[in-house]
């Protein structure tokens, strides 16, 4: 069997998990939805109390608008309802909870799935990826600006509030006109939502609520977004010899959770599978999984593995694998050193040479 008979099997046998439930979708909104509301009136009530009780509800709170943001996602996907109407609906509301356009997250995600692992389309939908050739022709400026970039402390402490709070209340550039209404559209109705809780519960409870739950809720989405995609032998190719299927099942992690951390994720770590079918959704990754041997071969790792990611910087073309600042000197130092050891021709040589 060829390779391209190989990938449209595999893609086939995605067929039958891609078909939503309504049940099954409605009890997930209902349970996840529920407890955001439940959790956000508690650390209300609890600041009455002590600072100290309402501080784990908030995480909590956090985790479940987490679970929000994948059902927001499979909504992007047209894939949470069978009604494409209904996905609409349902993303731009789970959209204003939160804080992400509708539209133009979509298109920006379309693109990333499109292009995922595609070293000559990055630039949209897409976390900052350079290769160790373009670090080193890179000029000082570009370089200190990705060091910054890369930095887990600027990715996972300014990236929530950049990204969630600024970046997405800007429409792209290029953008088409039916994107730019939504940003806008939705821009007013968190605006809306905002202002009538700031005014049912005060501005300072609202602050000591609400910012805790958007830094860690948009710190966890960016740790996952990041983490799936970032692992040292992941999949880079440039367009000639990238593969959809490879980009989904070497280019995409499973990432192995606890079964509680699993379920609060909405199934995301079964990332591969998603890649490799977005209209599979979330409550049927699991599934696809158990059900399909060759996507089980796909790289895993844990909690505790994918900490390594943090330092992952660069993606070195030459091993396929990505390395860290600090290796990329260690290599260079020992080519200086491997250079110097070869003794130069001496003048006799050099003449007998020519």
């Amino acid at each position: 069997m060829t390779t391209e008979s190989k990938v449209r099997n595999l893609r086939k046998e995605m067929a039958p998990f891609e078909k939503s439930n309504a049940k099954s979708s409605i009890w997930q909104l209902v349970s996840t939805i529920g407890p955001v509301l439940l959790l956000w009136y508690a650390a209300y009530v609890s600041l009455s109390v002590s600072y100290w009780i309402t501080l784990p509800l908030l995480i909590l709170a956090s985790g479940f608008v987490i679970r929000t943001f994948i059902i927001f996602h499979d909504c992007c996907h047209y894939s949470f309802f069978q009604n494409r109407k209904a996905n609409e609906i349902l993303g731009n509301m789970t959209g204003v909870l939160t804080l992400v356009p509708y539209q133009q997250w979509k298109n920006s995600h379309s693109i990333h799935h499109a292009t995922s692992s595609n070293l000559d389309k990055r630039g949209i939908g897409d976390m900052w990826v350079m290769t160790v050739d373009e670090y080193a022709a890179a000029s000082l400026i570009r370089r200190v600006a990705y060091r910054f970039y890369r930095n887990p402390v600027v990715m996972l402490g300014l990236g929530p509030i950049f990204v969630f709070v600024l970046s997405y209340r800007f429409n792209r550039k290029g953008a088409k006109r039916k994107e730019r209404l939504n940003t806008y559209v939705m821009n007013v109705s968190i605006a809306i939502l905002y202002a009538s809780l700031c005014w049912a519960v005060g501005w300072q409870a609202f602050l000591m609520i609400q910012l805790p739950i958007i830094f860690v809720s948009g710190m966890l989405g960016i740790w996952l977004f990041y983490v799936q995609h970032q692992f040292e032998d992941s999949y880079f190719e440039h367009e000639d010899e990238w593969s959809y299927v490879k980009a989904a099942v070497e280019g995409s992690s499973y990432y192995k959770l606890p079964k509680w951390l699993q379920w609060l994720t909405g199934n995301i770590g079964f990332h591969h599978v998603h890649h490799l079918s977005p209209k599979v959704p979330n409550y049927n990754l699991e599934k696809a999984h158990n059900s399909t041997p060759p996507l089980q071969k796909a790289t895993t790792i844990t909690l505790l593995t994918s900490l390594a990611s943090l330092r992952f910087r660069l993606w070195d073309e030459q091993n396929k694998a990505f390395i860290s600042f600090k290796q990329l000197k260690s290599s260079m130092q020992q080519a200086k050193r491997e250079k110097k050891s070869v003794p130069s021709p001496s003048p006799r040589a050099r003449m007998q040479g020519e």
